[in-house]
């Protein structure tokens, strides 16, 4: 197959937008820019396309994919005894980083929701995004743009790297504003429950609907746990190298990077590190890359999938990295650092 690539970074192209809606209607594959990562598009309510998703990444088929949708009315097809809440949240957060889990419709096949009773739901913010839905027949599943377990895509390039001559087309918008994946939060509870942090904040939520609790799974290793939505369940955004977080005081984190790319170095490996731009100088040996900085959060965000794909072309043999407790994204960042680490995590 060949993968053809469309730049629209400059607002939107009718005619490749009506290319892409063409090719997802007929049960193609799509990968398109969002404000979080880059996604791999498919008919949510067409089975066999939705099961070119998971081909595609080599994705395992209970993890659940996301439905992404351009207008509020369209929930009313594929979801069903929709909660006020959800309206509440829409209100105040879509377009955007928002994905909420609600009770499915028949109109989803079981393929989209990982063989789920429930559907995970999101209106991006991505211009291009919300056109290229419109253009494919309203309802477009997609997870991140990349193989399964891989750094998400943050960039049109990265997508490439992981999908040329495995989907048809990807469109170039840019880089992710973002840079990491939407809040997930279930909505079919009791109380409203985040099932996956991002940009979108508890205290934001809470700060809508009231109570809103944090599914205990977002901190487990447990390989027995029933994802309920994506990225809870299996090693995601994980580099070639073994990662590892060191965390604790800054003057000790410091201290233990600092010994530990020494005795990587001694054995004549190639070893990186993960600091900021505050801590940048106090690293002596090793690949050391900068994610940004602490007193402005989004960049760390913006810049963590980068940087672990880059280190991947480095082949590093290890990256140890400083842990990252930022006031909004924190939870979103380390969620994702602890993924890709596989829990490896070393306290001083």
């Amino acid at each position: 197959m060949r993968t053809v690539m469309e730049c629209m970074r400059d607002g939107i192209d009718e005619e490749i937008i009506g290319c892409a809606g063409e090719i997802l209607r007929r049960g193609g594959l799509v990968a398109f820019p969002t404000e979080t990562v880059y996604g791999l598009g498919a008919n949510a309510l067409d089975e066999k396309a939705a099961a070119k998703i998971y081909g595609a990444k080599g994705r395992p088929s209970d993890n659940p994919l996301i439905v992404h949708i351009a207008d509020w009315d369209a929930i009313e097809k594929i979801a069903v005894d929709i909660p006020v809440e959800a309206k509440l949240l829409a209100d105040a957060f879509w377009p955007g980083p928002l994905t909420m889990v609600l009770k499915k419709s028949d109109a989803v096949p079981l393929t989209t929701t990982g063989g789920l009773s429930t559907v995970a739901v999101r209106m991006p913010g991505h211009e291009v995004a919300r056109a290229l839905i419109r253009a494919g027949g309203g309802y477009i599943a997609a997870p991140s743009a990349n193989t399964s377990g891989r750094p998400s895509p943050t960039k049109a390039v990265h997508v490439a790297e992981d999908m040329d001559g495995v989907i048809d087309m990807i469109i170039d918008g840019g880089d992710a504003e973002i840079g990491l994946e939407s809040t997930i939060v279930d909505l079919t509870g009791d109380v409203p429950m985040i099932l996956r942090p991002g940009y979108i904040s508890q205290r934001m939520l809470s700060g809508v609907l009231g109570s809103v609790e944090t599914d205990r799974a977002l901190i487990s290793d447990d390989s027995n746990i029933k994802p309920k939505a994506p990225g809870m369940k299996y090693r995601h955004y994980a580099p070639k190298a073994d990662l590892f977080i060191i965390e604790g005081s800054e003057r000790k984190v410091r201290e233990k990077i600092n010994m530990l790319v020494a005795e990587q170095m001694d054995a004549g490996r190639i070893v990186g590190v993960i600091g900021t731009d505050e801590s940048f100088g106090c690293y002596h040996g090793g690949v050391i890359k900068s994610i940004g900085s602490r007193a402005d959060e989004i960049t760390i965000a913006q810049h963590l999938y980068s940087i672990l794909r880059e280190f991947d072309e480095m082949d590093v043999s290890a990256i140890y990295s400083e842990s990252f407790d930022t006031p909004q994204m924190g939870q979103a960042i380390m969620n994702r650092l602890i993924k890709a680490a596989g829990h490896q995590i070393i306290t001083v």
